[in-house]
């Protein structure tokens, strides 16, 4: 199942079907991170775990690398209009991992 999620995750971001919640984009700036580093984690990264006591839907922490080679957690939402919801971003530190 993760294999097809993480595939599902990736085409929204190549077809740029998903928005950055204003949380995300306070988080992205305090790390010096933008839009193409999080497309990039997405694309490259994993799903490292799955959160599904929500009633609003189940939300995926995905890892991955920035462009400049930071390692960077992705918490986000898939919607029932068929987009992708970036929830929260967050730069990992070594003792984050």
């Amino acid at each position: 199942m993760s294999k097809r999620v993480i595939d599902r995750l990736r085409q929204l971001v190549r077809e740029e079907k998903y928005v950055i919640s204003g949380h995300a984009n306070e988080e992205m700036s305090d790390d010096d991170l933008t839009s193409l580093d999080i497309e990039h984690a997405i694309l490259t990264g994993a799903i490292a775990s799955r959160l599904t006591k929500d009633p609003r839907g189940a939300r995926y922490e995905v890892v991955g690398e920035s462009l400049d080679g930071r390692d960077v957690a992705i918490l986000c939402r898939m919607l029932s209009t068929g987009w992708l919801r970036i929830i929260t971003v967050f730069a990992l530190e070594n003792n984050d991992l």
